[in-house]
């Protein structure tokens, strides 16, 4: 399914502005839709033991993304009510052991809504820029519509970024951004626990969704991940390794001569990469129910990229924003109500073009 849409938009302005304004827009509209008639909210433990079970179908995971039958310790404590949605701040073990002791430790936030469930329940992922309240934003209104939301902080970001050390998710050395990117796959996995061991989730209708770099990793995890049924893409694509080899920046320019001086090529680029790029996997997505929102300008993802994706899951619904990579921000409201409807759509069968 092919839609468009189109806003006319100042492109000049920056990604900062942009989202602050529609964020205190969109929290002040979606706020006003809170329940007239609170009810209780299901109970939080500060402590609790989640068993982590292999999916029946785990048979099908990538070999780097699968984890045997485990159990896992987790704390949770509240940080704070926003309208009818409670906060709280959840911390359980990284599966992966990394030598930046506060990068093995998953920071989150969970949503939760008000009342007994069952409620959808959905992972959600921050952009590249590591700015944290477009995904928060977007956790409270899931939240607000009766979706418990699970806001993932991926590998050295925020609280698991380290004073001493530079290292970060994506990262000028390769061999580390492959390493980073599995690792939050399998801390994905993790909070796909959590989040279906409450009482008030479904856990038979679980979700993951994201934005930008976000969106590359809601489809790798769930492509890791089978009991994700829901996956909400946005701004996002396959062909990473071309993508980054091909990029126009100084940086990657450097990148690339010092790359090919210590005897790589683009071909061996490509082979190391290959391995957490979604579109590698996007079979394994075809029988979930899938939207895709991307830029028909995006100055980022390219647009054969988006398709890359698109045709590896086999072509499911799909949208496109008369819009470039940051001026999609023009869009966040509207898309907001999008991401809700599809995550507590009654009909869970896949969309199909």
């Amino acid at each position: 399914m092919l839609l468009h849409a189109r806003i006319n938009f100042p492109r000049r302005h920056s990604l900062s502005i942009v989202l602050g304004s529609l964020i205190v827009t969109i929290a002040t509209r979606v706020g006003s839709a809170q329940a007239e008639n609170p009810q209780d909210y299901v109970d939080v433990p500060k402590t609790i033991t989640v068993d982590f079970k292999p999916a029946s179908s785990e048979e099908d995971v990538p070999d780097r993304f699968r984890l045997k039958s485990h159990a896992f310790s987790s704390h949770a404590e509240l940080l704070r009510k926003s309208g009818p949605v409670r906060v709280f701040r959840v911390q359980f073990p990284s599966p992966v052991e990394t030598d930046v002791p506060e990068n093995n430790t998953v920071h989150a936030e969970y949503f939760q809504p008000e009342g007994p469930g069952p409620f959808p329940g959905c992972v959600v992922l921050h952009i590249l820029g590591g700015e944290f309240p477009l995904s928060q934003m977007t956790a409270n209104a899931l939240a607000r519509k009766g979706v418990a939301s699970l806001f993932i902080k991926m590998p050295f970001y925020g609280e698991r970024r380290s004073p001493t050390s530079s290292r970060r998710m994506i990262a000028r050395n390769p061999h580390e951004t492959v390493a980073n990117m599995t690792q939050a796959v399998l801390d994905i996995r993790r909070g796909a626990a959590w989040l279906s061991a409450r009482p008030e989730v479904d856990n038979s209708n679980l979700g993951v969704t994201g934005i930008s770099l976000g969106g590359i990793m809601s489809a790798l995890s769930a492509a890791g991940e089978p009991r994700f049924q829901n996956v909400a893409i946005y701004l996002g694509g396959g062909q990473l390794a071309e993508i980054l080899w091909e990029m126009e920046r100084s940086e990657a320019g450097d990148f690339r001569e010092e790359w090919i001086r210590n005897g790589g090529s683009r071909q061996s680029f490509l082979d190391l990469v290959s391995p957490v790029d979604p579109a590698k996997y996007g079979h394994l997505l075809k029988s979930r129910r899938v939207l895709m929102v991307n830029a028909l300008h995006d100055e980022i993802i390219p647009k054969e990229s988006t398709l890359a994706l698109w045709e590896s899951i086999d072509k499911p619904e799909i949208v496109w924003l008369d819009a470039g990579h940051i001026t999609a921000a023009a869009f966040l409201y509207g898309e907001t109500e999008r991401l809700c409807t599809f995550f507590t759509a009654k009909e869970q069968s896949r969309v199909k073009p």
